[in-house]
């Protein structure tokens, strides 16, 4: 499988071959869930016996008498798919750099698009990246998202082509020495927002590394900057070319996959991306391992889900 030559490859023949056995997902499940033992997903207790006949919920807990699954509490809790469709949706969006549409996902692992679409929000759900603060040094930089600005009516060609009404900004942080990114969308990008987003991510001595956007210039961590305005992209180390690297994938996905990413959800495909890039460097089951890691104690349901700014 193309890709870094230190990382094992998953070709789609052999995820399909690996998680099309059932029980073996399932084992897989369990010991990803409960590597220490299994433990009541609602007690806690360790106090419980298996119960195949009893599926879709073969286990049992004799402290508070309540059957439970692998799914119980997680991301997939109350979902009829089989697990080897869930592992197979956690291969398919690691292994594709820019996304899966749900059109193209319901065709792969033969759902309704409905059930591919809140599928594939789940599994952003769990791609969520987490961890202590950046030690630094550190990229930092926003964009906006949404359509291009060329593109729109005459009547909405308001102001600068930097930000308008109809695109949500998005702040994200690369740590060069971990290699790992956090993004999220925010309010706005005046300096109080910048500078809670960097407060939240960074620890307080950790180098950061900005353009010359104005706001930058207040913060509070020590700070090093390259003027874009002037064409200077690069001062020595001083660079922010790890993080738009990042959002020309973002990008890439936005228009070249997904079309539209509305504004309730963005954060989510935001996710899916921040979490594609962090794990880049496992191999592919270890990806997918990652995924399923990450399930446990989140849910998200359809009717949270669904309203206005489906998509």
């Amino acid at each position: 499988m193309a890709g870094k030559s230190y990382r094992k490859g998953v070709s789609l023949a052999e995820a399909v071959e690996q998680f099309g056995d059932e029980q073996a997902v399932e084992r897989m499940f369990i010991r990803l869930r409960w590597p220490d033992g299994m433990c009541c997903p609602r007690c806690g207790s360790i106090d419980v016996v298996p119960r195949p006949n009893r599926r879709p919920l073969p286990f049992r807990c004799r402290d508070c008498r309540r059957d439970f699954s692998v799914k119980t509490g997680t991301v997939m809790h109350g979902s009829n798919l089989p697990l080897g469709t869930w592992a197979m949706a956690a291969y398919l969006l690691n292994t594709s750099l820019k996304g899966v549409s749900s059109m193209k996902l319901a065709r792969d692992l033969g759902v309704t698009q409905r059930t591919a679409w809140h599928l594939a929000h789940r599994i952003r759900r769990a791609m969520e990246t987490s961890g202590g603060l950046f030690g630094g040094p550190t990229e930092v930089d926003e964009t906006y998202v949404g359509g291009r600005f060329a593109n729109r009516p005459l009547r909405k060609r308001t102001g600068k082509p930097r930000g308008t009404e109809d695109r949500v900004a998005v702040v994200g942080m690369l740590d060069r020495s971990s290699n790992q990114i956090r993004a999220e969308p925010i309010e706005s990008t005046s300096w109080w927002d910048l500078q809670r987003f960097i407060e939240q991510t960074a620890q307080p001595d950790a180098t950061v590394y900005s353009d010359d956007f104005a706001p930058y210039r207040k913060l509070t961590q020590p700070h090093r900057t390259v003027r874009h305005t002037v064409s200077q992209y690069v001062d020595g180390q001083v660079h922010t070319n790890g993080i738009e690297s990042f959002w020309a994938t973002l990008k890439r996905g936005y228009h070249g996959v997904y079309h539209h990413m509305s504004a309730k959800h963005l954060h989510r495909y935001v996710n899916e991306f921040a979490g594609r890039h962090n794990s880049r460097r496992l191999d592919t089951i270890h990806q997918v391992h990652t995924v399923i890691r990450g399930m446990d104690g989140k849910r998200l349901r359809l009717r949270d889900l669904m309203g206005r700014g489906h998509g």
